[in-house]
């Protein structure tokens, strides 16, 4: 997948949001008197590589959508 810093500008906090619950069940939280202090994100499944294939795609489609909306209206 190519990295688009051209659409970072498109970005809201709502699609941030979205991404953060979608992965959150991967993580695992650290054990109770564990020292480290961090937790640990589970492997994924092919289900799950697949559904966030089918999200990221879906996300930059809106971005991009937003991106010309934006450029009609500058112009």
């Amino acid at each position: 997948m190519r990295l688009r810093l051209d659409l970072l500008e498109q970005m809201t906090e709502q699609d941030l949001l979205e991404e953060v619950l979608a992965n959150n069940p991967r993580y695992k939280p650290e054990p109770r008197f564990s020292k480290t202090g961090v937790g640990s994100l589970l492997s994924a499944s092919t289900e799950q590589r697949a559904q966030e294939e089918a999200r990221s795609t879906a996300l930059i489609r809106r971005l991009e959508t937003r991106a010309s909306v934006a450029g009609k209206r500058r112009a």
